[in-house]
């Protein structure tokens, strides 16, 4: 199994059910696809370096899981077909970037205790 994490960009118009909804299918994607999800962080409504889409703005989600290979082109392909994503963007993990999101989420932990 590979160590993946996915950042994707929803559309702003969307209220906080709409975007719970559209995670939690993302979510039950991988899932489905015999996924190990690590963690899931929602960075909220951020301001885009530049317009996409006419918007300026977007609600972002960073999911980092654990999964074979073919699963990121069944993630891709449900990213591309859902209207309410703007931008996503899928990256393996090497060793070295699995260490470092083990001691940014620590860091992150410890900041909100």
């Amino acid at each position: 199994m590979n160590n993946y994490e996915t950042v994707f960009i929803l559309t702003p118009v969307l209220s906080d059910a709409q975007v719970e909804e559209a995670v939690k299918k993302f979510e039950d994607l991988l899932k489905e696809k015999n996924c190990e999800i690590v963690t899931r962080e929602n960075w909220g409504l951020k301001k885009l370096a530049y317009p996409i889409q006419l918007k300026k703005n977007g609600f972002y989600t960073l999911i980092e899981f654990k999964g074979e290979g073919t699963v990121v082109a069944d993630l891709e392909l449900a990213f591309k077909r859902d209207e309410r994503v703007i931008r996503y963007l899928t990256t393996k993990l090497d060793k070295h970037a699995v260490e470092y999101a083990v001691t940014r989420r620590a860091k992150i932990k410890a900041s909100r205790a």
